[in-house]
Parts: C-alpha cells; sequence; structure tokens
C-alpha cells in the first residue's frame, strides 16, 4: 500500500499530464452524502484524514487540508504537516487559499458529481478574480492513481414496511406530485440517498452507518417516479413492493435520462443536487428550478408510527446503555479496560436483543486527552487505558429497523477533580435549559444555541461544534434541515425553522486539550406546548433518550432548585423506562444511578 505522501506526488504528476495546475478533493460522494461508501473515501485514501467533514486543494508545490473546529486536533494527528498544511472554516475557505496560492491563468480542476452548482459558482467568481480557471474534469484523477479503489457496494435493496414507515410509497409519491402541481413543474431530481430510502421506504447497506442504497431517482408530476440503482441490488420483492409506478432503471442511466428532459420544468435542490445533474438539464433545455428536495421537511417531521418506533428504539438503547454503565462501573476500577474493549463490550450490549442493524456511526470512545478530540476514533495506535481520576466520554448510537439513536455519556473513573466536577455541571446546566426551552412557533436553532453555552459562557469556555443536528426515522443519524447552532458557524446548516414532530440532539460540551472531553447528549422531540394566556403558539422539547447521567461528576451547589428538580424528574423517567428491562445487578445498579440528586 502507497504512503500518502506518494499518493499525493501521483496525482500532482496526473495533474500535470492533464494540463492543470491543481485540484480540489472534498469529503463526499455524488449524492452530497456526509458518509460516503469506500469506493468515494478519496479524501481519506489521499490525507490519512478519517474525519466525515473535510476538503483539500491540492497545487504542485503546496497543499491544504480544510476542516472546522470540530477536527483541529484530529487532522493534525492523521494528516502529515510535511505534506499539508491545516486550514480552518469558516475562518477561510478552499477558493480563498487557492486565490492566495496560484498565479494569473492558472487552471484548477474539480469534479462536477462531487460539488454543488453554489460552490462552483462561489468559487470561479473568487478565483476570476486573480484570473484564474475553475475546470470541470470528466473523469476524476484521484481515481486515475487509486490503484485499488473499491467498487461501489453490489448489496441488495431491503423494503421498509410501511408500520413502520407511517405512510406508503405511493402516498410520499403523490404528495410530491402535489407539490410539483403547486410549482407548475413536471418533475424533481431526488439525488440524496436519504430521500430515496425516505420516498420509496427502502432501505441498503451500502454506506457503513447509513442504511441507504446508492441510487438517483426522478420524482414526477403523475405521482410515477424513475429509480435508478444497479440492476443487481433489486430482487423480486423490492420491484413488487415499488409497483408498476416505479419504472426501475440501471444506475448507469441516470446521466442520459436528464438529457430527456427537454422543455421540462425540473425541480433540482442546489444544495443536495451535484454540478453535474443542473448542468446536464441546463444543456438539454430544460428549466431549472432550483428549490429544496421536496422530501425533505416531510422526512424531518416524524409522523405518530415513526415517533412511536424512535420511542421503542431507545427504551430498547437506553436498557443497553445501562448494561454498558454498570459493566463500565465494575471492571474500569480494576484496570485493564481501554478505549477499544470498551466500545466493543457497548456494541455487544446492544446487539444482545438481536435488532440491532448497525452502529448509527463510528463509537467515539474517548478516555482522559482522547474524550477532548470531538470525532475521535479509538484506533490500535491511539487506544488508552481508562485510568483512576480521569474522565471517558463515549458517543454512540444504533440503527434498528424502527429508530436511529445518538447519546453521549461522560464517566468519572475514580475521583474527578474539583474543575472535572464545575466543567460539567455547567455542560448540565446548559443542558437542561436547553432541555426546558418553551419558544414561539417559528423559533430557529440559531435562536436557541446561545441557552446551551451561556453556563459555560460564563465561565470563560466554549466549545467549537454545533449543540444539535437532526436525527432520521432509521436513516442518518444527521439529519437536515434543522439544527441548533450558532448563526454563521461551519455547522450553522441555514435557518430553519423548529417544527413539532423534529427530531434533534441536545449535546453540549466542554474539551480540555490534553486533558479531558466532556459532553452530554440526549435525542429531544420538537412538541406543541400549551400554555394559559399565551398569545401565540409555543413548542418545547420532550427528552426521548433514557440513560444515568453520572451523579459523581455533578456538583450541586452549582444547580438552582429547578435544575435539580429537572435532574430527579429525569432521573425517574429514566427509571420508569428501562428498569423493567432490567434485572439483578444492573437493576440495582440504575437504582442507584438514578436516585434524587
Amino acid at each position: 500500500m502507497t504512503a500518502p505522501t506518494d499518493r499525493l506526488a501521483a496525482l500532482r504528476a496526473e495533474l500535470s499530464r492533464r494540463s492543470l495546475d491543481g485540484f480540489v478533493v472534498p469529503l463526499t460522494d455524488e449524492h452530497m452524502s456526509e458518509y460516503v461508501g469506500a469506493y468515494a473515501q478519496r479524501l481519506a485514501w489521499l490525507t490519512g484524514f478519517e474525519g466525515s467533514a473535510g476538503t483539500a486543494a491540492v497545487l504542485a508545490d503546496a497543499a491544504a487540508i480544510f476542516v472546522d473546529g470540530r477536527y483541529t486536533l484530529q487532522v493534525r494527528a492523521q494528516v502529515s504537516a510535511d505534506d499539508w498544511s491545516y486550514q480552518s472554516v469558516p475562518q477561510t475557505n478552499v477558493a480563498s487559499w487557492l486565490a492566495e496560492h496560484v498565479g494569473d491563468g492558472a487552471r484548477i480542476g474539480y469534479d462536477p458529481w462531487l460539488h454543488t452548482k453554489t460552490w462552483v459558482e462561489t468559487a470561479a467568481r473568487r478565483l476570476a478574480e486573480r484570473g484564474v480557471t475553475l475546470v470541470a474534469v470528466a473523469t476524476n484523477p484521484v481515481d486515475a492513481v487509486w490503484a485499488d479503489r473499491p467498487q461501489p457496494s453490489a448489496a441488495v435493496l431491503e423494503v421498509q414496511p410501511d408500520d413502520l414507515a407511517g405512510r406508503n410509497s405511493a402516498e410520499k409519491r403523490q404528495a410530491i406530485a402535489d407539490w410539483l402541481a403547486e410549482r407548475k413543474a413536471d418533475a424533481a431530481v431526488l439525488s440524496a440517498l436519504d430521500s430515496i430510502a425516505w420516498t420509496f421506504n427502502v432501505r441498503g447497506t451500502d454506506v457503513a452507518r447509513t442504511p441507504v442504497a446508492l441510487g438517483f431517482a426522478v420524482a414526477n408530476a403523475d405521482g410515477t417516479a424513475d429509480l435508478f440503482v444497479a440492476p443487481e441490488k433489486i430482487t423480486d420483492a423490492v420491484r413488487q413492493h415499488l409497483g408498476n409506478a416505479v419504472r426501475v432503471q440501471p444506475y448507469a442511466a441516470f446521466a442520459g435520462h436528464l438529457a430527456t428532459l427537454a422543455g421540462k420544468r425540473v425541480v433540482a435542490d442546489p444544495e443536495r443536487a451535484v454540478a453535474a445533474i443542473f448542468g446536464a438539464l441546463e444543456e438539454a433545455g430544460a428549466t431549472v428550478l432550483a428549490l429544496r428536495d421536496p422530501t425533505v421537511l416531510p422526512r424531518a417531521i416524524k409522523n405518530a408510527a415513526e415517533l412511536a418506533g424512535h420511542r421503542a428504539a431507545q427504551a430498547r438503547d437506553g436498557a443497553a446503555i445501562a448494561r454498558f454503565l454498570h459493566w463500565l462501573s465494575v471492571e474500569a476500577p480494576k484496570g485493564g479496560v481501554d478505549e477499544l474493549i470498551a466500545q466493543d463490550r457497548l456494541r455487544a450490549f446492544r446487539a444482545e436483543g438481536g435488532l440491532l442493524r448497525d452502529l448509527s456511526f463510528d463509537t467515539i470512545s474517548g478516555a482522559g486527552p482522547n474524550g477532548a478530540i470531538v470525532h475521535y476514533r479509538a484506533s490500535a495506535e491511539t487506544n488508552r487505558p481508562l485510568e483512576q481520576d480521569s474522565l471517558y466520554l463515549v458517543d454512540s448510537g444504533g440503527q434498528y429497523r424502527d429508530g436511529t439513536t445518538d447519546i453521549t455519556r461522560t464517566v468519572a473513573i475514580g475521583t474527578p477533580s474539583a474543575e472535572m466536577r464545575d466543567r460539567f455541571t455547567r455542560v448540565l446546566k446548559g443542558h437542561i435549559a436547553l432541555a426546558r426551552a418553551v419558544f414561539p412557533e417559528g423559533t430557529r436553532g440559531t435562536q436557541l444555541d446561545t441557552l446551551a453555552r451561556q453556563h459555560l459562557w460564563a465561565a470563560g469556555v466554549d466549545y467549537a461544534h454545533g449543540t444539535g443536528h437532526g436525527v432520521g426515522s432509521y436513516l442518518s443519524v444527521h439529519e437536515g434541515p434543522q439544527r441548533i447552532s450558532p448563526a454563521g458557524s461551519a455547522q450553522s446548516g441555514g435557518d430553519e425553522p423548529l417544527r413539532a414532530g423534529m427530531i434533534l440532539s441536545n449535546e453540549p460540551g466542554y474539551y480540555k486539550t490534553g486533558a479531558y472531553g466532556i459532553r452530554i447528549e440526549n435525542l429531544v422531540l420538537v412538541e406543541e406546548r400549551r400554555i394559559e394566556g399565551a398569545e401565540k403558539a409555543c413548542l418545547g422539547f420532550e427528552t426521548l433518550t433514557f440513560a444515568p447521567i453520572d451523579r459523581a461528576l455533578i456538583e450541586p451547589a452549582l444547580l438552582s432548585r429547578e435544575e435539580r428538580d429537572w435532574l430527579d424528574a429525569y432521573h425517574a423517567a429514566v427509571r420508569a423506562t428501562i428498569a423493567p428491562q432490567l434485572d439483578g445487578a444492573v437493576a440495582e445498579w440504575l437504582d442507584v444511578a438514578t436516585a434524587p440528586l
């Protein structure tokens, strides 16, 4: 296997052969996915970076990798400073860096199947100011030098039952058709993998941790659809499920199909559809309506069946977490437990019931200073023991047919320091403030983010990630359009009003580089709140995650009476929800772990 330095040299040689002065390598696929299949892991192959968000820019004499605050430590641990400069987003961006490092007449390549039209237009304008041309490549030069590049998955599609989906595919397609009619449009391109999975009530195993299948779709105004997937992925059961109104075509036929939409009014999402799709539609003579994918909002607002499934998955998951935390309380003080042992044991507890399909993301199992790496992933090289008088942070989740889970707990191993208790309690106070928030309809996550940070700010500290992300229904653990993040941050993801039925995470944290990390994460449901005398409709959060919060890390003197009451009520709900699934020593441990403060 070649080293990253050799791969960079090979790519530079390929760019020279193509008369390109540089190339941009994003971490995504043709569907603008956050998590991508092995075949699309170009950034990891080229640089060694294993985070879930980033971009590289390669020139003949310089190279840079761009990440946000979540990956500041990780990128330095995984990517060689001898070959790459580290760039922080949003303080800088790829186009600005390129403009500063290339001269007039330079040609910078990009793959139009891996970038949005907005990115291309914005970057092209910035580079044009320096006389630099952005050039679309017909084939990706990274692929040309990646000799052992994996093939896309050939795994078959799976049917997601209607009783779990809550609506059948025909109903969903008709809703899209009605939406198109309102806009006098003929069709909508669906390129996001979770949009396709949701619309057709199918799932897949083409992407690790996200139950989706590689495909494209065109939903038509008459309620029919064209679905483009590799033929070997369609079984008789899937074909019968899809019905006659869905025409199944080969994945490779998608680009050619766009050329048949001449004269049509076609919707394409500028945030989720790549530039190549817009280019093909415009070249075909279609009128392109740059509108948001019509499945995004209905997918984010969970129906009754999805919520029932999610609650069942959360209760099951909470019991697994309790078994793990009990095991940790017994085994960690003995020594001999490390990050890899702990994360493997947690997965085993989740799998015990036979209903776990996959993890919802790679578990973050961080002992001591590794817990300060926000998106840390333990490996044989980085693995640390859980040592006495330290903190252990574990962020994990499961994919079940009825729901997707995501939870973070921070645990004291031995006796925590006064500083650890102070920081943990400030994080907890922010978590409680957000959990208790009541707000008018139309409120955005950006307006709520400060609630979770206020007590940290009072001590002059903060955290460099968003406070909350949307979560799918047996789909992506990171699902838009809703978020709780600072306005203008790298993870703000727009300014979507929160609506009843949306699920988000509530996960403030604190990270002391070289020492420890703290995060407390539950999932919450946006729900209607009836307030006597209210002059407008209001919303609040129902907490959906049930697992103990480590009482050994709480400084009670820092909590108000209302905060103590919230914590005691939460722990009572944890007991009521998961105790019936536990017995013996674990049940006894749970009683102590959830006792009133």
